[in-house]
């Protein structure tokens, strides 16, 4: 069981370095906030998946997030006046829920919809049961957004998202050979062989990291 999704923010916050030198954002009331969401999100039926950070967090350790971010129809969107859209991008939507930064993968991008509908399971945040995209989900999404990182230049986003890859494949058996062939129906042929690239980079470091451990075991129990 994961811890609260609260305690997820809260601890994002909290220890990001940047918030020490500006006014630290109000926490106090973030536990309620989300708890409100959520509870609007149930009580209307939304047909949500809780995606990125977050939901990384119930499948792998360590790392720090300060936002939810969901994959929704625009009709489902429409029926949640209560998040302030802030900034619309193409498939892409961020705003706000009270004092809580909100992003939004809406299914109109037929990968998010894939997602969504094929790629998604409940998941234990504190008492609460969360529908969450499932590790194969996350890698389509991880794979899907690196395209667009590298291009825009974006290398410390790219160095989170990789390691996020690496971090499942380290904990997960996945075949990558079928998280490609999807992805090869909505990349440019140039962009899938560059994740190809990457992907044979991550496999290469995951087999490097078991050949250290390997030998140090090895080294071990020839010293003892």
């Amino acid at each position: 069981m994961t811890i609260a999704i609260a305690d997820i923010v809260r601890n994002g916050i909290l220890f990001d370095m940047k918030n020490w030198e500006v006014k630290m954002p109000d926490i106090e009331h973030l536990p309620e906030s989300i708890e409100r969401l959520f509870q609007i999100l149930d009580e209307r039926d939304i047909d949500y998946v809780l995606v990125d950070g977050i939901a990384l967090l119930s499948y792998v350790e360590g790392r720090n997030t300060q936002d939810i971010d969901f994959i929704l129809s625009r009709k489902e969107l429409d029926a949640l006046p209560e998040i302030i859209i802030a900034d619309v991008n193409q498939d892409f939507v961020r705003g706000t829920f009270e004092a809580l930064q909100v992003d939004i993968l809406l299914t109109q991008n037929k990968l998010f919809e894939r997602v969504r509908d094929r790629h998604a399971a409940e998941r234990q945040f504190g008492n609460r049961t969360i529908r969450c995209a499932t590790v194969e989900g996350l890698l389509l999404l991880k794979f899907f957004a690196l395209p667009s990182l590298y291009r825009q230049g974006q290398f410390s986003k790219v160095s989170i998202y990789e390691n996020d890859i690496t971090q499942l494949l380290l904990n997960y058996s996945v075949n990558l050979s079928e998280i490609l062939k999807i992805l090869s129906q909505c990349l440019l042929a140039s962009d899938l062989e560059e994740l190809q690239v990457t992907a044979t980079d991550i496999q290469n470091r995951i087999q490097r990291f078991h050949s250290q451990r390997d030998k140090l075991e090895h080294s071990e129990e020839s010293e003892s």
